[in-house]
C-alpha cells in the first residue's frame, strides 16, 4: 500500500511555477498556470492538479508541441463577445485572460462571451467559472480535448471529454460549481487510478467489441493507439441514457470550435499525419452573465442559497445520511486538506516530484519525503 504524504499547497505551488520557468514560462504566467494546478489539488480534485503537471504541461514543452510563451491574439471583438487565437500557448494563461475579458464586457453589457481557439489543456474549468462567480456573476465554460469518447452505438474515440462546466453564486460559504466531464470519467482520474494501483469500475471504458475495460494501464494505452473508448455519462448504449451524455459532449464540441473556426474531433489526437507528436490545437467558451442585470444580487444569491439547502434537507435514502449539492465535496476537501497540511502525495508524485527538483536544479525545496 502507498504511504500518502501531505506537503503544503503554497510550496508545491511554487515549485511548480519553478519548474514552468525553467522551461521558459515568463514568471507571471508561470505563477498563473500554478495557481490554477494547485486549485484543483486544494479542491480534491487529484485527476487535474499536481498529477499531470508533469505530463500534460511540462513535457508537452519539452516535447515541443506546446509553447511556453503564449500569444494571447484578439481576433475578432464586439461589445459583448471576442474571438481569441491562443496559438498553442498555455492553456491557463489563455483561459484566464478569456474569462477576464467575458467578466469585463458583462460588467458594461450583462452578459459577455469569448470564444478561444489553438489553446492547449487548461486545467480545472472551474477555476474560470468561480472567476465569474467571485465577480457576482454565473460562469460558464467549456472545452473540447483529444478524442476520447465514443458515440451511443460506437466503439471509436471521436469526441474528447467535453467537460460543460457552471458555476453560481449562493449565499453560503461555498457556490454551486458543476465542474464535470460529459464521459462517465476521463483519462485524469483514469491516470489517477494507474497512479495508485486501483482498478476501474465496470462500464468506464470499452475496447472495439463494445467490452467494458478495468484495468487503467491497458486503458490508457487503448486510448492512445484509438482501440478504447470512454463512454459518455449515462454509459454504454441507450438504456441508461447514455446518448445525453454523447449530446451534452457534442455540445461542447461545437461551442469550442465552430463559432471560433477552431479543430475538432480527430483533428485533436495530437498526432500528425505522421503520427508524430504535434500541437493539440484545443477550442474553449468563456460565458460571464452579470445577476444584477436581472435581480438584485443579494436576492438571486439568496434564491440559490436556499435551493440548495432545500436539496440537501430533503428525504434520504436508506444506509445513507446526508445530500451534497455541487461545490460542497470540493468545499469539504479544501477544509480537510487544510487541515491535514496540503496537498496528499502517493508515491508515484513523489518520485516525479523529487525528478524534476533534481533536473531544474531547484535544490532550495525540501520536501516531507
Amino acid at each position: 500500500m502507498q504511504k500518502t504524504t501531505y506537503e503544503s499547497f503554497d510550496k508545491i505551488e511554487s515549485f511548480m511555477k519553478d519548474v514552468f520557468i525553467k522551461v521558459g514560462v515568463p514568471p507571471e504566467d508561470a505563477a498563473i498556470c500554478a495557481e490554477v494546478l494547485i486549485e484543483s489539488d486544494k479542491r480534491g480534485i487529484d485527476s487535474h492538479g499536481v498529477g499531470r503537471f508533469k505530463p500534460i504541461y511540462i513535457d508537452r514543452i519539452k516535447d515541443g508541441i506546446q509553447n511556453p510563451v503564449t500569444q494571447f491574439e484578439v481576433v475578432r471583438e464586439g461589445p459583448a463577445t471576442a474571438v481569441v487565437d491562443g496559438h498553442d500557448g498555455m492553456g491557463q494563461v489563455i483561459g484566464k485572460r478569456s474569462m477576464r475579458m467575458a467578466i469585463d464586457k458583462a460588467k458594461l453589457y450583462g452578459m459577455g462571451m469569448v470564444a478561444v481557439r489553438n489553446s492547449t489543456h487548461y486545467g480545472i474549468a472551474g477555476y474560470y467559472a468561480s472567476m465569474a462567480v467571485k465577480e457576482g456573476m454565473i460562469g460558464i465554460t467549456g472545452t473540447n480535448a483529444r478524442p476520447s469518447i465514443a458515440p451511443t452505438f460506437g466503439v471509436e474515440n471521436m469526441l474528447g471529454t467535453n467537460p460543460l462546466t457552471v458555476g453560481i453564486p449562493s449565499d453560503e460559504d461555498f457556490p454551486f460549481i458543476l465542474d464535470c466531464a460529459t464521459a462517465i470519467s476521463q483519462r485524469g482520474k483514469i491516470e489517477h487510478y494507474q497512479r495508485i494501483g486501483k482498478t476501474m469500475p465496470p462500464g468506464w471504458v470499452i475496447d472495439q467489441q463494445g467490452r467494458s475495460e478495468t484495468d487503467p494501464g491497458k486503458t490508457l494505452e487503448g486510448l492512445t493507439r484509438g482501440t478504447f473508448a470512454l463512454t459518455p455519462l449515462g454509459g454504454i448504449g441507450e438504456e441508461t441514457a447514455g446518448y445525453k451524455g454523447y449530446g451534452y459532449a457534442t455540445v461542447v464540441e461545437i461551442l469550442s470550435a465552430a463559432l471560433q473556426q477552431g479543430n475538432f474531433l480527430k483533428a485533436l489526437s495530437g498526432l500528425d499525419a505522421d503520427g508524430k507528436k504535434a500541437p493539440y490545437h484545443l477550442g474553449h467558451f468563456f460565458i460571464a452573465i452579470d445577476v444584477g442585470a436581472f435581480v438584485e444580487p443579494e436576492k438571486f444569491r439568496k434564491t440559490t442559497g436556499d435551493i440548495l439547502r432545500e436539496l440537501r434537507a430533503s428525504k434520504k435514502m436508506p444506509g445513507h445520511d446526508r445530500i451534497y449539492t455541487a461545490g460542497e465535496k470540493e468545499y469539504l476537501a479544501w477544509l480537510e486538506r487544510r487541515e491535514k497540511g496540503g496537498v496528499p502525495l502517493n508515491e508515484s508524485l513523489k518520485k516525479t516530484i523529487t525528478a524534476l527538483k533534481d533536473e531544474y536544479g531547484l535544490d532550495a525545496y525540501t520536501f516531507n519525503f
